[in-house]
């Protein structure tokens, strides 16, 4: 009769290093996994912060595509810290204009950041006047009270903007409306320069040129 050969198990070192192998199986993988949430995190923040600046340049595009010259309204006004523009509106059933601004402030978690504001329809000229005013308000104090700044809207974060005018066929420091005079309301066009916060989705200088529709080309030599 033969004996049966008694099964043979795994030793004691040979289970221990099975273990290690898989605990370090299991530690690559996990390293794996998390290098790729933390890839899809940075890509989903930069396709946001790209997307908000895209959004927040077609706002800026409309407003100065819809600037409307009035009689005794300003079109546009510069006082080197705060846009103000004249808009019409883009429902031709509402004969309203609008107020808009555009400025550079601290929101309040303290980062510098790009703001819209804008006024209800307006559709005389007190109300014009008066919105106007406000939106001059705005621009230059932080801690303006919630009726005047209760239309704003904080876009990009933003280290500093320059504005500057095409007038006369070359480009220019932005000036007030003063300087623009009666007789030209808006200037020919408008480059706006925005210097973007270092960070993980997008930084550095954007430059941004707008043509105003009704603009003759300039002559040639």
């Amino acid at each position: 009769m033969t004996a049966t050969r008694p099964t043979r198990g795994f030793t004691l070192i040979e289970l221990l290093v099975a273990i290690t192998v898989m605990a370090l199986l299991a530690l690559v993988s996990w390293q794996g996994l998390e290098g790729m949430a933390r890839a899809q995190s940075i890509n989903r923040e930069r396709s946001d912060a790209v997307l908000t600046l895209q959004t927040a340049l077609s706002q800026w595009t409309a407003d100065l595509d819809a600037t409307v010259a009035l009689s005794q309204a300003r079109a546009m006004d510069w006082d080197g810290r705060t846009l103000r523009l004249t808009r019409r509106s883009t429902d031709s059933a509402l004969p309203v204009v609008y107020v808009v601004a555009w400025t550079l402030r601290t929101d309040p978690a303290g980062v510098a950041r790009w703001y819209r504001w804008q006024s209800p329809g307006l559709t005389g000229r007190p109300e014009w006047q008066q919105a106007w005013d406000r939106a001059a308000a705005w621009g230059q104090d932080s801690s303006s009270s919630n009726e005047v700044r209760g239309t704003e809207l904080g876009l990009v974060p933003l280290e500093a903007w320059q504005l500057f005018y095409f007038r006369n066929d070359v480009w220019g420091p932005a000036v007030g409306a003063a300087a623009l005079g009666a007789g030209t309301p808006l200037p020919d066009g408008v480059r706006l320069v925005l210097s973007l916060p270092p960070g993980p989705a997008l930084a550095g200088v954007l430059t941004r040129d707008w043509v105003r529709p009704t603009a003759s080309a300039p002559k040639s030599s």
